[in-house]
C-alpha cells in the first residue's frame, strides 16, 4: 500500500509544543493517539513556513550550560523510560508471531505464512534497532557527566528510518489482514485482542492488556516522538558540544523522512446559495455568531428600520467588489424574543472546554510577540505578513468560539434563530434597539427576490462595522491595551424611579470579547444604593470598562432553563475607555457613568503588571502576609500555613458552588480586614470567616500567595519550570516536572499539593461554579510562579507589558495546569524519587 493513502501533517514546527501537543503557532506536532488505530496516522515534519528545515536554537549561554546539561539529562531520562515501554510493546507483538509462524506449516494452521509476514512486517527489525539503541543509551544516563555523548546513537537511529518507511507503506494492508483474519478465525481474534505488555522495571504495574491493532500503531507514533525529542535535546545542548552537529544531522534525517512520505490533502468545500435583497435605512449592524445547523457561523447582522437581515460575506475573485449574501431576514413586525416556555425549540448551545479557548489565546500572544520581533529584524517584512495571516486566522477562531451568552429571536410565522454573544451588555443593546423600532407602527412585509437582492447589495455601502474585530484589521499605531491590575470602587447610584434590590457588575474586554470580573452586593429596597465597594480586576490587553446595573429578581418562577440566561433585569449600562494617561496616575480617578437616566459614581486607578510583579517582604516577622512560608510553618508547627488551611476549608464549606469563585473579585475592605485578623492572630478569626462574603475569603487566599516574599514555586526554580513545560516529549516533560516539584522545600511542596487537591475539588463543580481547571490555573498560575526581579531585569525577551503577559504569564498558567491535570501526586511517592508515567507512549 502506497504512503499516499495516508494523511501526514507537515505543518511548521515553530515554538514548543503546548499542553495539547500542538505547537504555539497552531500546527500539530504530536498527534493524540486514539487507541483505535484505523485512524489515518499523522506524522509531523518540522519545517518553516517556506518549507525550509527549522532547527531549534540552543537556549544556553555562559553559566546556563550546567543548567542546560541537567535539562538534557532529564529529557534523555524521560525518553529512555518511554523507550523501555515502546520495546515492551514491540515484544508483546512478537510473542504471538513465533508460534503463529510455527503452526503455519502444520496441518492446522491459524494463519498462513503470508498472513503472518504481512501482519508482523518489519516488527522484528524495528525491535532489534530500538533494543540496541536502549542498551547503548542506558549506561550513558546512569553514569552521567558533562563529557557524556549520545549524538552518535540518535544519528544511527535516524539512519535506520528506512525500516520505518517499509513498515508505514505496509501498515494499512497489515491492519486489513489482521481484521480479516480475526473475523475468519476465533482463535486469532482471541490472541489479537489480549496481548500482554510488560510494565516498566520500576513500575508497580506488572502487565497491561492491549489489542494488536493498538500496538501496530505504536511505530507510526514513535517517529514523531523521536523527532520532538531531538528538538528538546538540541535546545539544551551547547553549540560547541560534540553532540550538537550529530543531533542536528539526526533531526535533518528525521525531517526529510517525514517530508518524503507526506501527501497533502486539501479539502475544498463550497457553499453557494441564491442571494436576494432591497434598500432601507440602516439603524445598527455588527458581527454576531449564529448557531446554524449545529455549528457556529460568523454573520454580519443588519438592523433596518423595519427588518433584521442576517448576511455573510461572499467570496469573490481577486480585485472584484466584495458582496454579501442574505442567509435570512425577519420583518420586525413578525419578530419576537424567546420566551421561557419555548426555549426547547431552539438549537442547543455548543460550548468548547475553557482550556481550548485559553490555549488559543496563548498561541495568539506568542504570534504577536514574534511579529514585534520580526518588525525590528532586517528583511523581516515578508515573514511578518505570513505571521499576521496566521494570527488573523487564530483570532477569527477565537471570535467564533468564545461567545456563550444566548440571544434568541424568532419569526412568529416561522423559524427560530440563535446567536451567541460575548456579554450581557451586547445582548441588551441589540434587544433594546429592536424593541425601540417595534414601538412604531410596523407592517409585515415579504420581499421579492429582486428586492432582497438590492437590499443585500446595499449592505456593503451602508455598513458601519467594516471589519471583524481582530488585530490584523487594526492600525499598528492603535493602543495595545492595558496589562496589569485595575482597582475600581463602585460608590453609589442615583436616578431610580422606584425602590428596588440593586447591584452592579463590572466587565472588561480581553482578546476581542468582554468578561464579567466583579459584582457588588445587592442593596435592598432603595432608590439610592451606596455600595462603596472596591475591586481589583486583572487586565489582559483591556481597553474598556463596562458597568451594568441590575435589579435582582428573587421570584423563582422566573428562572430560565438556560444556565447562561440572566433573569435579573438590566436597569442601565455604560462603558468607559481605559485611557492609560488617566488611569496610570498614582491617585484615584473619580468618574460618573450615565445610563438611561441613572448615574453610577465610581473611582479607578491602575497598577501595571511589571510593578505588580514586585514583592515587598514584611518587616514584621510576627504576621503571615509577606513572611517566608518556612518561617510561618515553623512558628505554627504545621506543615501547611493555618491561613491556607482555613480559607480552603471555608471555600469548600460554602463557596464551592459559587459562580466564578476565585475569578470574581471580593470587596477590598473585607479582604484587608481578614488580612489584618490573620496577621494579628485574632481569636475571632473563625467567626469572621463564617460571616464574611465568600469571594473576600477567596481573595484573601490569593493575596496571601501574591504577597509571599518569594513565590511558592521559588525564584531559584522559575527558569527550570519555564523550560520543563516547554518540552515536547511527554515522558521527558513528566520526568522534569516531577523532579522540579521534588526539589522544592518541604513547606512549599506540602502547601502546593494541598492547594492542588483543593482546586481540583473546585473544578469538579464546574457545571455549577463555571470554574474549570484552566480557569483556576489562569487565576493562580501567575501568583504561584513569577520571575524574580533579577529575572525580569535581564529583559531577554521582554520589551513591553504585553510581552510579559504572553511569554511569562501564559507559561505560568501552563505549569499549574500541568499539575492540575495530572493524576493525584502524593508527598510520599514524590519523595521516593520515582519516575511518574501518566502518558502512554
Amino acid at each position: 500500500m502506497a504512503a499516499a493513502d495516508f494523511n501526514y501533517n507537515t505543518d511548521g514546527y515553530e515554538g514548543d509544543a503546548g499542553e495539547d501537543g500542538k505547537s504555539q503557532d497552531g500546527s500539530e506536532t504530536l498527534p493524540f493517539i486514539d487507541e483505535s488505530p484505523t485512524m489515518s496516522p499523522q506524522l509531523c515534519a518540522p519545517q518553516g513556513p517556506d518549507g525550509e528545515t527549522v532547527l531549534p536554537t540552543p537556549l544556553l549561554a555562559g553559566g546556563d550550560i550546567e543548567k542546560g546539561l541537567e535539562m538534557k539529562r532529564l529529557v534523555l531520562s524521560g525518553f529512555l523510560a518511554s523507550e523501555e515501554i515502546y520495546i515492551n510493546q514491540l515484544e508483546a507483538l512478537l510473542l504471538p508471531m513465533r508460534p503463529l509462524k510455527a503452526t503455519a506449516t502444520t496441518s492446522q494452521p491459524v494463519l498462513t505464512i503470508q498472513q503472518v509476514e504481512t501482519i508482523f512486517y518489519k516488527i522484528q527489525d524495528i525491535f532489534e534497532i530500538h533494543k540496541e539503541f536502549y542498551d547503548a543509551l542506558l549506561p550513558s544516563i546512569q553514569q552521567w557527566d558533562e563529557k557524556v555523548t549520545v549524538g552518535h546513537l540518535f544519528q544511527k537511529l535516524a539512519s535506520q528510518l528506512g525500516v520505518y518507511k517499509a513498515f508505514v507503506d505496509n501498515y494499512k494492508v497489515a491492519l486489513e489482514t489482521a481484521e480479516k483474519c480475526s473475523q475468519a478465525n476465533s482463535q486469532f481474534q482471541k490472541i489479537s485482542e489480549n496481548l500482554k505488555v510488560k510494565g516498566p522495571k520500576d513500575s508497580k504495574v506488572c502487565t497491561t492488556t492491549s489489542s494488536m491493532e493498538a500496538l501496530l500503531y505504536k511505530p507510526i507514533d514513535r517517529v514523531t516522538r523521536s523527532t520532538l525529542v531531538l528538538h528538546d535535546l538540541l535546545k539544551h545542548t551547547p553549540k560547541d558540544h560534540p553532540d550538537f552537529p550529530l543531533l542536528q544531522d539526526a533531526l535533518r534525517i528525521s525531517q526529510n523522512f517525514l517530508s518524503s512520505i507526506n501527501e497533502e490533502i486539501d479539502p475544498r468545500r463550497t457553499a453557494v446559495t441564491t442571494p436576494k435583497g432591497e434598500a432601507r435605512q440602516l439603524v445598527k449592524d455588527g458581527f454576531l455568531v449564529e448557531v446554524s445547523e449545529s455549528s457556529r457561523k460568523l454573520r454580519h447582522v443588519f438592523l433596518f428600520t423595519d427588518l433584521l437581515l442576517c448576511a455573510k460575506m461572499k467570496k469573490t475573485a481577486v480585485g472584484r467588489h466584495q458582496q454579501y449574501e442574505c442567509k435570512w431576514y425577519i420583518p420586525l413586525a413578525d419578530l419576537t424574543f424567546q420566551t421561557l416556555d419555548d426555549s426547547d425549540a431552539c438549537p442547543s448551545i455548543q460550548v468548547l472546554p475553557e482550556h481550548e479557548i485559553e490555549e488559543m489565546k496563548i498561541k495568539i500572544s506568542v504570534l504577536k510577540n514574534e511579529i514585534q520581533k520580526e518588525k525590528k529584524a532586517p528583511k523581516g517584512q515578508s515573514r511578518v505578513e505570513r505571521l499576521r495571516k496566521k494570527m488573523n486566522e487564530q483570532e477569527s477562531w477565537l471570535l467564533l468560539h468564545s461567545p456563550t451568552i444566548p440571544f434568541r429571536i424568532h419569526n412568529k410565522h416561522g423559524k427560530s434563530y440563535l446567536f451567541l454573544l460575548s456579554s450581557d451588555y451586547e445582548r441588551s443593546e441589540w434587544r433594546e434597539s429592536i424593541q425601540k423600532l417595534q414601538k412604531k407602527d410596523l407592517q409585515s412585509c415579504v420581499l421579492s427576490s429582486v428586492e432582497l437582492q438590492v437590499l443585500t447589495s446595499s449592505c456593503f455601502k451602508l455598513r458601519t462595522v467594516h471589519n471583524i474585530p481582530v488585530t490584523g484589521n487594526k492600525d499598528d499605531e492603535e493602543t495595545p491595551g492595558l496589562y496589569g491590575f485595575l482597582h475600581v470602587i463602585v460608590h453609589s447610584a442615583k436616578g431610580f424611579e422606584q425602590s428596588a434590590n440593586l447591584y452592579c457588575t463590572l466587565e472588561v474586554d480581553s482578546f476581542g470579547y468582554f468578561v464579567s470580573k466583579a459584582k457588588t452586593r445587592v442593596f435592598r429596597d432603595t432608590t439610592e444604593p451606596q455600595w462603596n465597594e472596591e475591586f481589583e480586576i486583572e487586565l489582559e490587553g483591556s481597553q474598556y470598562l463596562r458597568i451594568l446595573c441590575y435589579e435582582k429578581c428573587y421570584d423563582k418562577s422566573m428562572l430560565n432553563k438556560d444556565d447562561n440566561e440572566i433573569v435579573d433585569k438590566i436597569m442601565g449600562k455604560g462603558q468607559v475607555q481605559l485611557d492609560p494617561q488617566t488611569v496610570q496616575s498614582k491617585n484615584w480617578h473619580m468618574d460618573v457613568i450615565e445610563m438611561n437616566g441613572i448615574k453610577v459614581e465610581f473611582s479607578m486607578k491602575f497598577t501595571s503588571r511589571d510593578l505588580s510583579l514586585k514583592r515587598t517582604p514584611s518587616k514584621k516577622q510576627s504576621g503571615v502576609f509577606g513572611v517566608k512560608i518556612n518561617v510561618v510553618t515553623k512558628r505554627e508547627r504545621s506543615k501547611v500555613p493555618y491561613i491556607v488551611r482555613q480559607c480552603i476549608e471555608e471555600v469548600e464549606k460554602r463557596g464551592i458552588d459559587e459562580v466564578g469563585i476565585y475569578r470574581i473579585s471580593g470587596v477590598a475592605t473585607d479582604i484587608q480586614a481578614l488580612k489584618s485578623a490573620f496577621d494579628t492572630n485574632t481569636k475571632d478569626i473563625l467567626v469572621m470567616l463564617s460571616d464574611m462574603d465568600i469571594n473576600a475569603i477567596a481573595g484573601t487566599l490569593k493575596l496571601y500567595f501574591r504577597e509571599l516574599p518569594e513565590p511558592l514555586l521559588t525564584d531559584r526554580l522559575y527558569p527550570a519550570f519555564m523550560e520543563g513545560i516547554a518540552l515536547s516529549d511527554p515522558a521527558a516533560k513528566e520526568n522534569c516536572m516531577m523532579h522540579l516539584l521534588r526539589s522544592l522545600p518541604d513547606p512549599n511542596i506540602m502547601t502546593f499539593l494541598t492547594l492542588l487537591e483543593h482546586l481540583k475539588r473546585v473544578a469538579e463543580k464546574e457545571p455549577i461554579n463555571k470554574m474549570s481547571l484552566h480557569n483556576l490555573a489562569t487565576v493562580f498560575g501567575p501568583t504561584l510562579l513569577r520571575p524574580s526581579e533579577s529575572e525580569s531585569a535581564k529583559g531577554q525577551h521582554i520589551t513591553s507589558a504585553s510581552d510579559i503577559w504572553s511569554h511569562d504569564v501564559m507559561a505560568q498558567v501552563q505549569v499549574l495546569l500541568y499539575y492540575l491535570q495530572h493524576p493525584p501526586i502524593s508527598y510520599a511517592e514524590l519523595k521516593r524519587n520515582t519516575l511518574y508515567f501518566s502518558t502512554d507512549v
